[in-house]
């Protein structure tokens, strides 16, 4: 049943061809760069009667989001894709499909909001949707982008849980660049997805439900608690899920993903494919004696903040690079961070980061650099920045 093949593949593509081994009742889309080739490719198996989807072309991004949310409620199993400004027009809607508890799994591909137009990557299009209610995962490279959407599937649709979940991937650095990537067989994916079992289907005439309706504050609290709890279940769940995918792939992701961490004396926190680098640079100084490591923070919502903190307990340094700043107060990883290192007895001291707003590339020597400036005591209040084009040390830059 495995039958395991290899390909040479995009994150992209990874994510449609999940889609199509998932086989979702409904996937609604309005195609935006650089996540256009998710709907695109789908459209195609569509089109080729590869799936049994429904595919909604809709006028916009917004009425795309509606549409999943319609028929999540309904009872479907429904995915899309999207990234920036189309995530951004999409923002009215996030909220209300947290709080209906619809499972939609939701391409998220990463790319800098306008202005100025930039179509390349940085996280500034996902990181104001971090209090909407969703999930959010952030994958390292295609591969894990394939194996998140299949886990994403039973995390949202599990009781415990019903939450929509945002697989997060950069946009062309991982979106569209090939690589090699293990795909399990469409049986081996079935029996892993299994079918959706929707627990208030609104088309169950039978048992009659209702969907946004009108609630003053005595009911209003009690549903947002509700929703907070199935996002507290979320590591539970998880844990078991990413083990049982493991039997199949013989790959488990944890929410925290620790390179070299456990004994190093030097941190260094970021997320999705910028981490390749900063794990090259952790073997070059660990072959120099230096106690360096590498924190992968791969959910943020939830955020393993009790998992961070035992990893960042009694270091020496931290430093946190961000890939979206939060204009006016501290970036949101770094703002996680720190909240999760307050509650430890003895402060460790953080830097903040900024780096790759853009698509700017994220260097070896950049990292090296920021190493340097831990096992050197050099810290500043502010965020400083990694790339920019003219030195500013005043503020931090390089």
């Amino acid at each position: 049943m495995l039958n395991k093949r290899k390909e040479m593949t995009s994150g992209n593509l990874a994510f449609a061809e999940a889609m199509r081994q998932v086989n979702p009742d409904v996937v609604a889309a309005y195609p935006i760069t650089p996540s256009t080739e998710i709907p695109v490719k789908f459209a195609e198996f569509v089109a080729n009667g590869m799936v049994d989807s429904e595919y909604v072309a809709v006028e916009s991004e917004h009425s795309a989001i509606t549409a999943c949310v319609g028929a999540s409620v309904s009872g479907a199993r429904v995915m899309t894709a999207s990234s920036a400004n189309g995530v951004a027009l999409m923002h009215e809607i996030f909220p209300i499909a947290a709080s209906f508890r619809a499972p939609i799994i939701f391409g998220l591909v990463n790319r800098s909001l306008g202005a100025p137009v930039n179509i390349h990557c940085d996280h500034s299009d996902s990181m104001p949707e971090r209090d909407s209610g969703w999930i959010q995962i952030y994958c390292e490279d295609a591969q894990e982008v394939y194996d998140s959407v299949l886990l994403a599937v039973r995390l949202a649709e599990h009781e415990d849980v019903l939450t929509p979940v945002f697989v997060c991937q950069d946009g062309f650095i991982t979106s569209h660049c090939y690589e090699p990537v293990e795909l399990l067989s469409d049986e081996a994916v079935k029996k892993f997805v299994g079918e959706r079992k929707a627990k208030y289907p609104l088309l169950d005439v039978d048992n009659p439900v209702s969907y946004g309706s009108f609630t003053m504050s005595e009911y209003y609290f009690e549903i947002k608690r509700t929703q907070i709890e199935g996002m507290n279940n979320v590591p539970r769940v998880y844990k078991d899920l990413t083990k049982e995918l493991a039997e199949y792939t013989g790959r488990e992701y944890p929410a925290l993903d620790a390179y070299r961490a456990e004994d190093a004396e030097y941190l260094i926190v970021i997320m999705s494919s910028a981490t390749g680098v900063v794990k090259d640079v952790v073997d070059e100084m660990r072959e120099r004696g230096i106690k360096a490591g590498c924190l992968r923070v791969r959910f943020f919502r939830p955020f393993p903040a009790e998992e961070l903190k035992k990893l960042a307990k009694g270091k020496k340094g931290v430093a946190v690079l961000d890939r979206s700043a939060s204009i006016g107060g501290t970036a949101p990883l770094a703002a996680e961070v720190k909240s999760a290192l307050y509650g430890l007895s003895k402060r460790v001291p953080l830097q903040e980061y900024l780096f790759g707003l853009g698509g700017r590339d994220l260097y070896p020597r950049d990292a090296e650099k920021v190493f340097s400036g831990l096992m050197e005591n050099d810290y500043s209040d502010t965020a400083r920045y990694i790339g920019l084009l003219e030195k500013d040390e005043e503020n931090g830059g390089n």
